[in-house]
């Protein structure tokens, strides 16, 4: 088994209840779990904006499909990027809009440059970049 440590934290009581209520929300079993997960997906998150290694995520958009060469525009964007995209998924969410998403893997600047690039289009009207790693430094 694991070797736990414990440590004590001071915090005010209205910061300590606003946590409680968000345990509760994600039925997390005790703070302990929650403050696991908070500390891992810190780690995750500084291990993808400083690293050149690789990452894996999903970009996901919404535009507007009857904005004038967007489509197309946008397929010459993951064209340029196709040795970093594993497979796209494509939503007609409703008659003026589509939801697109891509499942990425490689390097974080590389991926951000991407979803940059596509949030830039005029007609695009959401992005949303999910990344991680591949877990190799993260402690269980």
């Amino acid at each position: 088994m694991e070797e736990l440590a414990r440590f004590g934290v001071s915090i005010p009581k209205q910061l300590l209840e606003a946590f409680d209520e968000f345990i509760e929300r994600k039925h997390y079993a005790n703070r302990s779990e929650a403050i696991r997960d908070l500390i891992r997906q810190k780690l995750v998150e500084e291990e993808w904006k400083e690293s050149e290694e690789e990452v894996a995520g999903v970009i996901t958009y919404l535009y507007d499909h009857h904005k004038r060469e967007l489509a197309e525009k946008l397929l010459d964007l993951q064209h340029n990027y196709y040795d970093k995209i594993i497979t796209t998924q494509h939503l007609h969410v409703d008659h003026e809009r589509c939801l697109e998403i891509i499942l990425v893997k490689g390097k974080a600047s590389e991926i951000k440059e991407l979803a940059d690039k596509i949030q830039a289009q005029k007609g695009v009207l959401h992005v949303n970049l999910a990344l991680t790693t591949l877990g190799k430094k993260i402690p269980a």
